[in-house]
């Protein structure tokens, strides 16, 4: 199950990843929003990360005009690690060497195509551990700095 949502900014994007992703015979939660009428981008980014934290799914897609503000909303979250994504590159090495589990999209400067391979990279790239592993685990602020 991969869960996606997006503000407005992001809505025409997350409509056509949904749809490519289904006819690829993935299973794919529509988090919201589900139109093009203004709303904030927190909402959306709240209910992913918790939905992931509740287990029912391992990685999501978030969207927003700069993906700026969904993945700070996101990174509040114990146990997420959302990674702003504009190359396919950066999609890449988000997963091997930080283990992210959101990948958000600048939804207005991705074309769809980008998007979608950046999404299909995310979700098929392993985590590498070893190095990287402890660095991941020094993410987790506990009990303060």
């Amino acid at each position: 199950m991969i869960p996606i949502a997006a503000d407005h900014a992001g809505y025409e994007m997350k409509e056509f990843l949904e749809a490519s992703l289904r006819s690829e015979n993935f299973l794919v939660n529509d988090l919201g929003t589900f139109s093009d009428g203004s709303v904030d981008y927190p909402d959306y980014a709240h209910q992913l990360a918790q939905f992931i934290n509740n287990q029912h799914a391992e990685k999501g897609i978030l969207l927003c005009g700069s993906a700026n503000g969904v993945a700070i909303t996101a990174n509040k979250h114990s146990g997420i690690r959302a990674a702003i994504c504009w190359t396919n590159e950066i999609a890449e090495l988000a997963r091997m060497h930080n283990d992210a589990n959101v990948i958000c999209i600048p939804a207005r400067y991705v074309s769809k195509e980008l998007a979608l391979e950046m999404v299909h990279t995310f979700l098929n790239t392993p985590f590498e551990g070893g190095r990287h592993q402890k660095r991941v685990n020094k993410i987790e602020v506990r009990g303060g700095i």
